[in-house]
């Protein structure tokens, strides 16, 4: 993938037409109006980042603790899209809207401005970007379709509902777990990381995440857990055999 930046090149410019014909191209307009306004563009930035994975990492620790019997199934829906994206990347590297003028200037002499134009906010009001030398190693620059900044943040809104549904915070909690992945659509494009076909990859491929967690939950989990009771060590078995989690997920499925 990060040696195929002609591919991702060529692939982003596809998304940029399938969008044009579609009427729904304003990444570029919206990358442009939020640099010209610093307050945007670095709102946009820490949404982007931080409402990303450290949210994800501190709401699912939580979850371990607090809310054992749901957390196996969000992890899993996480884990699920993240394995599909990844096989996606491979197939189809597509690069974000703020590589698009190097790779423009390398391969496509002629490209239109509105290709040329992108600016990497992050890049510019924070001082980071993820092509910077000490991130290289970690970051596959080519994997914008789908969005797991979308996607996982859709997941993520999904958690929290779920999480406090029927408590006595939930009519606080809820409008947090719709704002989270509707921000992050702003977020990701207007900081131009992000196409909006991008999110709505994202969105697909974090749902079907979520169908297979729920397949797990139903098929599979449960024949496990059988073959684990059967064990008969019983410090293994403990080990293996979370039973109030499993009283949990059996109450919240009745």
């Amino acid at each position: 993938m990060i040696d195929r930046p002609e591919d991702a090149y060529w692939n982003a410019i596809d998304v940029i037409d399938i969008q044009r014909s579609l009427g729904i191209f304003w990444e570029a307009d919206l990358n442009r109006w939020a640099d010209d306004h610093v307050f945007v563009a670095q709102s946009m930035n820490i949404i982007y980042f931080w409402l990303h994975f450290p949210l994800i990492i501190i709401f699912g620790i939580w979850m371990y603790f607090f809310r054992r019997g749901k957390y196996t199934l969000a992890r899993d829906a996480f884990l699920a899209s993240g394995a599909i994206a990844l096989v996606v990347y491979w197939a189809f590297p597509v690069a974000p809207p703020r590589e698009l003028p190097g790779l423009a200037a390398e391969f496509d002499a002629n490209a239109p401005a509105y290709v040329t134009g992108f600016i990497d906010t992050m890049r510019e009001y924070l001082g980071y970007g993820y092509q910077a030398q000490s991130t290289q190693a970690f970051v596959n620059p080519y994997a914008a379709m789908p969005s797991l900044h979308f996607g996982w943040d859709l997941l993520l809104g999904l958690a929290i509902f779920w999480a406090f549904w029927r408590e006595r915070w939930w009519w606080l909690i809820a409008p947090i777990a719709v704002a989270l992945p509707a921000t992050q659509i702003f977020a990701i494009t207007l900081t131009a990381n992000h196409f909006f076909l991008d999110a709505a990859a994202g969105g697909v491929v974090a749902l079907i995440g979520l169908a297979l967690a729920l397949g797990l939950r139903r098929w599979v989990y449960p024949v496990l857990d059988h073959q684990a009771r059967r064990i008969p060590n019983r410090a293994v078995r403990r080990w293996l055999v979370d039973d109030d989690a499993c009283a949990e997920q059996a109450s919240n499925a009745g």
